[in-house]
């Protein structure tokens, strides 16, 4: 179905998840004369909290960061699980009027900036039908572009070829398509991978599980928190307008604190972590085997259990954990170098995620192709030369709706600064005598097989990301628009 003359908005939101639905809900707040439209991809709003749905699927971030600064997490619960966040993106997104905004099915495959007309003219392919088989293209035009559809590929997950794959006669799943019909109890599991989605899944499983491995070929960090606030469950009979603001902020400060701590002092944080985790584990679990990575706290991200579920599982017999590499699946299980078999009705590939960012769609300025590797990041929420597109990537090292906060205000303030002066468009200009550095100064392995198609930032500001909340309040919510970097028109 063609369009004779497209539909404009003033503010189009890519992406209707925890972002998203943010960045629509303060628009409406503090922007309310303005036209907005949230486009979502897929058929509901969530995003990662509605497309992930393996069991125990959690926040590795504590709730009051992790909730926005705006809106109270609603309990002293700390590291909550799925469900209970997509409920309070819901209640959200209903507050604030934001589900009225939202257009599923709704896919952008390209977007083009007109300096002449000084406008973004986005395509969109709508899937259509009661099966969304069918799909027709759509042109909306927008003055600010936006987007906040992270920087996950939600389509694949990253999935390396093990030999002998095809040879297993149970079930191979990837968590980021996990059956509705799986039924793991009384089975064997195993689980390949590391990181949160494995140290989650393990506990999860093992209560119903016959047994539960995690075969993990190096290492990771994991630190227990409570389950529930210590904090707010101390506060709970003050207002919730004084409570929530102090239980944040010291989950700021002791996130902000630990990580500079950790960072400085590797040597410490190793020794500090170590002495945690040879308190929560069995004997028979050797903690340098299994708990001990080659690399210093947060060169990659820690993973947080809460109650120490993990280690409760390794300790009842229900879950156990082997550090070794894959040489082959066979029938009925996997073979590993050191000559030992797992048995295994059911193999968990929890081998990671594949980055595409800001959705993947294509961008062009004036008729140019827009190379992501060849922009700069300004303050790590815009690109160099890309004029009104605005994008929102949380923090590695802390709550990801701590940034996401951030990059609302920044655009709030923008559109503000823009009604008082008159002016349409604003654009980050790189300054060629900024050194590169990569856009994020990580080394896990999603960020490593994605650094190609990323951005670069710069080696000093505003072009570098600190990583830093604290700093970050004071350059974003804070600082200058008119900072000489950035050019309107």
């Amino acid at each position: 179905m063609s369009q004779t003359q497209p539909e404009h908005v003033d503010v189009l939101v890519v992406g209707a998840g925890l972002s998203g639905i943010g960045a629509a809900a303060q628009l409406r707040s503090r922007h309310p004369g303005r036209t907005v439209a949230v486009l979502e991809a897929r058929e509901s709003l969530g995003g990662t909290w509605d497309l992930f749905r393996y069991p125990g699927i959690r926040s590795d971030s504590d709730m009051f960061t992790f909730g926005y600064r705006w809106r109270p997490w609603p309990s002293d619960t700390s590291l909550a699980d799925g469900p209970l966040i997509l409920d309070y993106l819901r209640t959200v997104a209903e507050e604030y009027g934001v589900d009225e905004l939202i257009r599923y099915r709704h896919k952008v495959v390209a977007a083009a900036w007109d300096s002449t007309d000084q406008r973004w003219t986005v395509t969109v392919e709508v899937s259509t039908g009661s099966t969304g088989e069918e799909s027709e293209t759509r042109t909306i035009t927008t003055g600010l572009l936006w987007g906040c559809s992270g920087y996950y590929d939600y389509e694949t997950g990253h999935a390396p070829q093990f030999p002998g794959a095809e040879r297993f006669q149970g079930e191979i799943v990837h968590p980021q398509f996990w059956p509705e019909d799986l039924d793991h109890t009384g089975k064997k599991v195993v689980v390949i991978g590391s990181g949160a989605t494995a140290i989650t899944l393990v506990p999860a499983m093992a209560g119903e599980a016959e047994h539960v491995t995690m075969l993990q070929r190096s290492p990771t960090y994991v630190l227990n928190r409570p389950a529930r606030d210590p904090l707010a469950r101390k506060l709970a009979k003050l207002p919730e307008q004084v409570r929530y603001p102090v239980v944040r902020w010291a989950n700021i400060l002791m996130q902000v604190g630990s990580y500079q701590a950790f960072q400085k002092w590797p040597s410490w944080a190793r020794k500090y972590i170590r002495s945690q985790t040879v308190k929560l584990v069995p004997d028979h679990v050797d903690v340098d085997t299994h708990f001990n990575p080659s690399y210093d706290p947060w060169d990659q991200r820690l993973c947080v259990v809460p109650n120490a579920d993990l280690f409760k599982a390794l300790r009842g017999g229900g879950a156990s954990i082997v550090t070794d590499t894959i040489e082959t699946f066979d029938e009925t299980g996997i073979r590993l170098t050191s000559g030992e078999h797992l048995e295994a009705d059911v193999i968990v590939t929890a081998t990671g995620l594949k980055l595409k960012p800001f959705g993947g769609f294509a961008m062009t300025v004036d008729g140019a192709e827009v190379k992501l590797h060849d922009t700069m990041a300004y303050k790590a929420l815009m690109l160099s030369d890309v004029p009104n597109f605005v994008f929102t990537i949380g923090y590695t090292n802390a709550s990801w709706t701590l940034k996401a906060d951030l990059v609302s205000d920044f655009v709030c303030r923008m559109l503000d600064h823009l009604d008082r002066t008159g002016q349409r468009s604003f654009v980050p200009r790189r300054d060629q005598g900024v050194g590169e550095r990569p856009f994020m100064d990580f080394q896990s392995g999603y960020v490593l097989r994605a650094l190609d198609d990323l951005p670069v930032q710069g080696d000093r500001a505003p072009w570098l990301l600190k990583q830093n909340y604290l700093v970050d309040v004071r350059h974003i919510r804070r600082g200058e628009l008119d900072d000489g970097v950035l050019e309107f028109a």
